[in-house]
């Protein structure tokens, strides 16, 4: 809230882009809240804003929130002259769900009139502040973070199951104009069987029955609805001895949990995916760590070919660095800190605050790393957003 208010403040527009229902409308009506809302998924104002986009925009000269707007890419262009005529701060508020024409749209026709924002689905520190925090591990990876799983009274399982019909299946489909559904679900569940490995598009396409180019396609449309992103590798003056390919993950671990078949909490206990599950939603959280202090992304992480890892990297100053290791278990184990020990003393020139998060429920600043559990993750967030 705070960076969108900065944001506001300093452009005529802000632009919130994210994935569907992570909280865009609601927060962009707190933000303006005497402001006219219009939203481009509603026919007869899509119709009205495509066939007379001058006429809608005088109707909202002095400001309004245009939600979904990539619906209607026209409307960019017409939006500058009203922006131009009155360079007041603060007038519009614009939403998407898609980065493909949204972002496009921006840099053609609002390119400095605009700042833009990402919304992800809720952090557990905001579910936590508001006492709405899932009580375990296999609960929070079960659940996910979407707004609605939290402030309505149902199952998480079944708003997924249509979250995955209605948006997934749909919208994405439509983006690129999907005709074999059967073959983009398939390609869908071997993604998300996929999370944290080293992505191999060849394979990935070959598993699909899909060419590599549709491959690459269809991945580009899962990030750019923010249902997906890449964690690409950290280079360095050693980047020759080091992986090139970047890792994938899904932008909610209860989506991820979903497509693997999770349908109630039990069901992650010996799942073979739960390390994966926790790995991917310790991304999220790093993630909206620096989304919701309106930061570029600069997460990656560390591999060289002899495998030895470090699961995160966030490089927080010139010459400093979180190093984050993921562990679902509960038991901390000597062999937890491998990867932090060996690239303590390998990375010269770079000072390395090195940290291991884990399924357990203690806390411990020990030599190789401070242990934080699952749910007590505020110091690395803080750090990782900026704070100090």
């Amino acid at each position: 809230m705070e960076a969108a208010r900065e944001r506001l403040a300093g452009f005529p527009v802000l632009t919130v882009i994210g994935p569907r229902q992570s909280g865009k409308t609601t927060l962009s009506r707190m933000l303006l809240p005497d402001a006219p809302y219009f939203s481009l998924e509603d026919p007869d104002t899509r119709s009205f804003a495509t066939e007379d986009p001058r006429g809608f925009l005088r109707q909202v000269a002095d400001g309004a929130i245009l939600d979904e707007v990539q619906r209607v890419p026209a409307l960019f262009s017409y939006l500058q002259g009203v922006v131009d005529a009155g360079r007041r701060m603060g007038r519009f508020i614009l939403t998407g769900s898609s980065q493909f024409e949204l972002v496009e749209s921006i840099t053609q026709s609002l390119a400095g009139r605009s700042s833009m924002l990402t919304l992800l689905p809720f952090s557990l520190g905001e579910l936590q502040s508001a006492d709405r925090a899932p009580a375990t591990v296999d609960q929070l990876l079960y659940a996910g973070l979407f707004p609605p799983v939290h402030d309505r009274p149902v199952e998480p399982a079944v708003w997924l199951q249509d979250y995955v019909a209605t948006y997934l299946e749909r919208d994405v489909r439509q983006i690129l104009n999907i005709q074999d559904l059967a073959a983009f679900q398939r390609f869908v569940q071997l993604c998300v069987g996929r999370i944290g490995q080293l992505l191999n598009v060849s394979s990935l396409a070959t598993d699909a029955g899909i060419s590599r180019v549709t491959a690459n396609a269809w991945l580009s449309v899962l990030q750019a609805s923010h249902l997906a992103f890449f964690v690409q590798p950290w280079f360095s003056n050693l980047s020759k001895r080091l992986i090139k390919a970047p890792k994938l993950y899904f932008c909610d671990s209860g989506l991820a949990a979903w497509l693997l078949g999770v349908r109630q909490p039990g069901h992650l206990t010996a799942h073979p995916q739960r390390g994966a599950l926790f790995e991917n939603w310790v991304m999220t959280e790093l993630l909206k760590a620096q989304a919701n202090r309106g930061l570029k992304p600069s997460l990656h992480f560390l591999r060289d070919r002899q495998g030895r890892e470090v699961d995160a990297l966030v490089e927080t100053g010139p010459t400093a660095i979180q190093a984050i290791e993921v562990k679902s278990g509960e038991t901390i184990a000597s062999d937890f800190f491998n990867g932090l020990d060996y690239w303590q003393g390998n990375l010269p020139g770079r000072e390395l605050s090195p940290w291991l998060v884990y399924g357990g429920g203690s806390r411990q600043d020990r030599r190789q790393a401070t242990v934080l559990p699952w749910d007590q993750l505020s110091p690395l967030i803080q750090r990782v957003g900026g704070g100090g």
